[in-house]
């Protein structure tokens, strides 16, 4: 038996995290075998939805994704939000905000969050969201150990700054770094954290 492979892949904008799909409305869509010759049985660790950017894993081994996906290794993601956040906003987000998972209200766990200056974000000029006349704009780190279904994204609208992009950049130990978009390494093995 051969032994499994590991990637690490910069999603651009635009790419369904999947290979295949029998929808007929998704049919058209970007899905990620269009990037790299991904070996058969190859799964994405987790999800970026289309809208999302950033660092995603993928591998042959499904303990290994179970591992990534668990609540001991966090994933830190930068948001682009609409307005200027502020610090209470902040404090929200530490705290645990109320968002819907599964028509349901659903308090998130603490996390790390602290707003972010533009120079700090490599990706600042990186893809056109929006023309300043539109209203000022502001960065978001947001470091969690969860992963529901358009989590960041549900999290910033909660406190009043709905996100406009969204990019993860860490896995654990894992960074995106310099890693341009549409990019896959190979990887000897997964490791994230202790």
């Amino acid at each position: 038996m051969p032994a499994h492979q590991h990637f690490m892949l910069h999603k651009p904008y635009g790419y369904l995290s999947q290979f295949v799909s029998n929808e007929s409305r998704r049919r058209n869509k970007k899905k990620l075998g269009e990037l790299y010759d991904f070996p058969d049985g190859t799964m994405a660790i987790g999800r970026l939805d289309e809208a999302s950017e950033g660092l995603l894993l993928l591998t042959t081994d499904g303990q290994v994704s179970l591992d990534v996906r668990s609540k001991k290794v966090e994933k830190e993601y930068l948001a682009l939000v609409d307005g200027i956040i502020t610090e209470q906003a902040i404090t929200e987000l530490q705290s645990g905000v109320d968002i819907t998972v599964k028509q349901e209200t659903y308090t998130t766990l603490p996390c790390q969050a602290q707003a972010l200056e533009a120079k700090e974000v490599r990706w600042t000029n990186s893809r056109h969201v929006r023309d300043e006349r539109h209203g000022p704009t502001s960065w978001v780190s947001i470091t969690l150990t969860e992963g529901k279904n358009r989590q960041v994204r549900k999290m910033t609208a909660a406190v009043g700054f709905p996100t406009l992009r969204l990019i993860r950049v860490r896995i654990g130990d894992i960074h995106l770094g310099q890693l341009a978009a549409g990019k896959v390494v190979a990887l000897d093995e997964i490791v994230v954290g202790s």
